[in-house]
């Protein structure tokens, strides 16, 4: 009995001609560019929006050595999912499979960015050229190449610049904006289908003017003091943690609506330092007067003289911490102080808090830890660390 065998390369024929047929299925859109069909170019369409797309195969259509070429709307929606994508094409057993793995991740790169979903109609654009007409473009900062985000310049009554994002629907002006700042409070805007962009700018410098005492109070503390935390503050800090002596200093708490009132405070340092320091802070309170700065009450209620750039290195207040050798370990700064006189060695919670736990002479109870400082073996406690959310 003679068996028949199909001749190989018409097996290999049929599978490409299979393949083929499902790619026009799957991307009617994209088409080969030369006879050997190792060049395709063309467009691949996920939720109604079409991208062009090139792909670059070897004479025995590996996908192993294939090259991928996107447009730049593709690029920057698969910004985050390259490695996916180099994946899925080194992987995928031919043209077909990679197209629909290409495809799955732009549909969930598209769910993580909703703004790509839709493309706003022209009467968008020329809505947008219209309205940075009436703004004027001397307050455009920068726009996104998507014409969606815009970043607005505003100067307030004291000269000082502020930008606001801005971040338009696809349907504006009849759905708000998405707008933030660098501020110490919620940025709520009112809008209806009528608003513009001058609206936006409108409601933003109101609001900056109503913050104008807030930062004045806390200009004049960035200027005339050492501060400590934040290292770079942003218009949004409303703390400020300020030197007073080597390893001592004080956290203030401003409050944004009333300024110059007692703020939140916190003295840090050795105990037999601070406690003085916080016994004139209690008896003197009385003396606080909202007409003057936060700076001068805290001056005139603690009885000292803040050291300044004017008079002092900052340097002179930056001393490393005892068991990492750094000042600043991420953002935090050494906070903890032996209460020693003889010895006041700084440390950063977390680093005193991991030094005491590995100590098998330490104990701890409820979320704090009570040992030996690591320099003069005296009596040293510290709290659990805590992350901020």
């Amino acid at each position: 009995m003679f068996k028949w065998h199909e001749p190989q390369h018409h097996t290999a024929d049929f599978e490409r001609s299979t393949m083929e047929s499902l790619l026009v299925k799957e991307t009617p859109l994209l088409l080969p560019l030369n006879k050997e069909k190792t060049v395709y170019d063309g467009f691949i369409t996920v939720q109604e929006r079409d991208f062009r797309i090139r792909i670059l195969l070897p004479p025995d259509h590996q996908l192993k050595l294939a090259k991928l070429h996107c447009c730049w709307q593709l690029k920057q929606l698969l910004c985050g999912y390259g490695h996916i994508v180099k994946q899925r094409l080194h992987h995928s057993p031919d043209l077909v499979s990679f197209v629909l793995e290409l495809k799955t991740v732009l549909e969930v790169a598209l769910k993580c960015r909703p703004e790509c979903h839709s493309i706003p109609p022209p009467q968008y654009y020329s809505q947008l050229i219209i309205e940075m007409e009436e703004l004027g473009w001397d307050k455009l900062v920068s726009i996104d190449t998507e014409f969606r985000t815009l970043r607005l310049r505003a100067e307030d009554s004291s000269g000082r610049q502020h930008v606001v994002t801005v971040k338009l629907k696809p349907k504006h002006p009849v759905e708000a904006p998405w707008c933030s700042a660098d501020l110490p409070v919620p940025l709520a805007m009112t809008w209806t289908p009528q608003s513009s962009l001058g609206h936006v700018h409108t409601q933003f410098l109101l609001l900056l003017e109503s913050l104008a005492e807030f930062w004045a109070v806390l200009d004049e503390i960035d200027e005339k003091t050492w501060v400590l935390e934040p290292e770079k503050p942003s218009r949004a800090d409303t703390m400020r943690r300020i030197a007073i002596a080597n390893n001592v200093s004080i956290k203030v708490e401003v409050d944004t609506r009333h300024p110059k009132m007692l703020p939140e405070c916190c003295l840090l340092g050795a105990e037999h330092v601070v406690t003085p320091l916080r016994n004139k802070l209690n008896a003197n309170m009385h003396l606080w007067n909202p007409d003057c700065s936060i700076l001068q009450n805290l001056r005139d209620v603690l009885e000292i003289e803040f050291p300044s750039p004017a008079t002092h290195e900052k340097s002179s207040f930056s001393a490393e911490c005892g068991i990492c050798y750094a000042y600043r370990l991420e953002s935090a700064i050494p906070d903890q102080v032996c209460n020693d006189p003889r010895c006041g060695q700084p440390f950063h919670q977390a680093c005193l808090y991991e030094w005491l736990r590995g100590l098998p002479s330490s104990r701890q109870s409820f979320n704090i830890v009570f040992g030996e400082c690591p320099y003069c073996s005296k009596p040293i406690t510290v709290k659990m660390s805590t992350q901020k959310p």
